[in-house]
């Protein structure tokens, strides 16, 4: 059943913007889906439609918001053995490993995660988001493999998109980059945007885009004779921006190793032990993996938090490489 929001603004509200309004009275719903739903023309203020969710109110104004039946998604199962680490009544913990998206899209609307899940239990996914996109809270890359949540009901899905909205959630990745970061630790914080000239990709911009934050420590540096400079990383995000790991470390010159849409152009390696020269070669994705994962639960309040080591493609170039050092 659709449900019905129906506020009258007082002067402590006054000025306020329209959707931290109805949140403020509405915890339960997340800031997302709020936008989400006026940007559908789900709201009215004073009868009338069409309003930018950053719209400021006045004293006794009538805000109306709509909550339509969520709908139901018509997707295809699909025969995928997940790596479900973790499973309650609420949620799922998976370990997605490379090659596969996460939800349907334009090329690709069967073989994803979401289609797995659908053919794992289609009856214990959340439903109040996209159609296509039942139980998803977050994503990360096709190429990137690592931990994601997943939401069996919508109570679930709001109380995860809030700790994500509010930065609240771990999120550690560990990663292999080209050369020497300078300084070898620290903090990147820029605006993201869209690329101008490729719709696909992402960069940084000074004018405008989203704040993206992430903190990086060096953990070991990769430099003699036999193989190219390379650096393993840990990075810890502040933020959740479309690609922002990658995004950051192009932007500092230090391209993740086997990201074909964000790298630099290097020099071609003379000298390089050939074991790891084939194991690069053959890489078709890029080195980085979502290794902790931590949140609240939503319905036990606990503080929980999951690991997944580096998957074997991954540990056997470190292993060459900390081999050659010796």
């Amino acid at each position: 059943m659709e449900k019905k929001i129906s506020l009258v603004v007082n002067q402590e509200d006054h000025n306020k913007r329209v959707d931290a309004f109805i949140n403020k009275f509405h915890q339960e719903i997340s800031r997302t889906r709020i936008k989400n739903l006026i940007l559908s023309e789900k709201l009215k203020i004073n009868n009338v439609k069409n309003i930018n969710p950053s719209k400021k109110i006045n004293k006794n104004d009538l805000v109306e918001l709509i909550i339509p039946e969520p709908k139901k998604a018509s997707l295809k199962p699909f025969k995928y053995e997940l790596n479900i680490i973790y499973e309650d009544n609420d949620l799922l913990i998976i370990n997605k490993p490379p090659g596969i998206i996460m939800h349907p899209g334009a090329g690709n609307y069967d073989n994803t995660i979401v289609n797995a899940l659908v053919n794992y239990d289609k009856e214990s996914l959340s439903n109040i988001g996209d159609e296509l996109r039942p139980g998803i809270v977050h994503r990360i890359d096709k190429n990137t493999s690592g931990l994601v949540v997943i939401a069996k009901n919508n109570f679930t899905h709001e109380h995860l998109s809030k700790q994500f909205n509010k930065h609240t959630i771990l999120r550690t990745y560990q990663l292999l980059t080209w050369g020497k970061l300078r300084p070898s630790n620290g903090k990147i914080e820029t605006l993201i945007k869209r690329s101008t000239k490729n719709r696909q990709m992402m960069e940084v911009s000074n004018i405008k885009g989203k704040k993206a934050i992430t903190n990086y420590k060096t953990l070991e540096v990769f430099e003699n004779d036999n193989t190219p400079t390379l650096s393993f990383l840990e990075c810890k995000l502040e933020t959740g921006r479309t690609h922002q790991i990658r995004v950051h470390m192009n932007y500092l010159g230090n391209s993740i190793v086997g990201d074909d849409t964000y790298k630099k152009k290097f020099k071609k390696i003379k000298i390089i032990d050939e074991n790891l020269k084939t194991l690069l070669n053959n890489l078709k994705r890029q080195f980085l993996h979502a290794k902790t994962l931590g949140f609240t639960h939503p319905k036990t309040n606990k503080k929980m938090i999951f690991t997944a080591n580096l998957p074997d493609d991954l540990e056997k170039i470190l292993k060459i490489l900390r081999n050659t050092k010796k």
